[in-house]
């Protein structure tokens, strides 16, 4: 019995001592690049196309990050090399989807890569390289290897980070967080999704009140026309050519632009009232003037959807649409029973 306690004494001592190598060996792993310790960092300096001497680690994450200039900021991100990836992402909203990303890798001869991202998905197709929020600076953002870590390093401009949660926004405060996705939002949904919509019920429920009617009309689908051109142009600069869904939005936008400019020309056009082709010009007229309101209606649910933005967006403007759609309704019925 003594030999066997004997044994099981050394057995479990061999265990303990191998656990303890392990968590040593764990804890290096982890320490080397920590906020502490700026020699691995050090090493790699002179690869890094900016001065890192005086940048600032945050233990939240293992990057090292500081204030280059006026509204200008370096960063190097370490990680272990797993032979995979190392990568930073930042959010306007906290939310993966939308946000920019910055991510390195090493190909199989051992050269670094690196590329910001837009994260529009969760799909490898909506998440195209070389797109994104972030103005990173020509010829500094790279990969490199040293000591078995990977860092990755960019330097970019105009933006103010909350280290402490990743979040970012613009330099300039809540209105210049505007980025240019939302700026097409805006003026596109705006102009085609709600004015047009508005303009053609003016049209068509208050000829009574002439000519408030009139003037009322011209003048909501005037702003509402140059909102939504404003908007497409907006739209063309974005280059989102690679995300789900932005064929069928920018197909849509084409084709309410190109509604919206035969109504203006029908407008420059407009027969007297006394003309014979006044009835036929009222016909093109109407027509045209709704296919372009269901049009913008369903592009603006596309584009939320392309944007990922269906849940609070959508359901404002689904409440404005289901408010239009009811008000049309009583006066489309109160309109019938006046001329009975």
């Amino acid at each position: 019995m003594k030999p066997r306690s004997c044994s099981s004494s050394i057995s479990s001592a061999l265990l303990v001592l191998l656990l303890c190598c392990l968590c040593s060996s764990v804890a290096r792993s982890q320490t080397a690049d920590s906020c502490g310790s700026g020699s691995s960092l050090a090493a790699v300096s002179r690869l890094i196309p900016f001065d890192t001497s005086n940048l600032t680690c945050f233990d939240a994450w293992p990057s090292k990050y500081g204030k280059s200039g006026q509204d200008t900021w370096s960063f190097v991100l370490s990680a272990p090399d797993a032979g995979g990836y190392v990568s930073v992402g930042f959010s306007s909203n906290g939310a993966m989807v939308g946000s920019s990303a910055v991510a390195g890798w090493t190909t199989g001869g051992g050269v670094g890569v690196a590329k910001q991202y837009r994260l529009g998905g969760t799909s490898p197709g909506s998440c195209p390289p070389d797109q994104g929020s972030l103005a990173l600076l020509p010829g500094t953002t790279l990969l490199a290897a040293q000591s078995s870590r990977l860092y990755l390093a960019f330097y970019y401009g105009s933006a103010a980070v909350d280290y402490a949660t990743g979040l970012a926004s613009s330099a300039g405060g809540g209105a210049s967080s505007f980025d240019a996705r939302k700026w097409h939002g805006a003026m596109a949904g705006l102009g085609w999704g709600v004015l047009m919509p508005v303009g053609v019920a003016l049209a068509r429920y208050f000829k009574r009140h002439d000519p408030f009617w009139f003037y009322a009309h011209i003048s909501v689908q005037g702003v509402g026309f140059v909102l939504g051109a404003a908007g497409v142009v907006a739209g063309f600069r974005l280059h989102d050519d690679d995300v789900p869904g932005a064929d069928s939005h920018q197909a849509l936008g084409v084709a309410v632009l190109v509604f919206g400019c035969l109504q203006v020309l029908a407008f420059l056009a407009r027969p007297g009232k006394g003309s014979k082709v006044r009835r036929y010009w009222n016909w093109y007229h109407h027509y045209v003037g709704r296919a372009a309101v269901a049009c913008a209606v369903a592009n603006v649910f596309v584009g939320l959807s392309v944007a990922h933005e269906a849940s609070a967006a959508g359901a404002f403007y689904g409440v404005f649409l289901a408010a239009w759609v009811l008000a049309s309704v009583v006066l489309e019925v109160r309109l019938w029973r006046s001329a009975a």
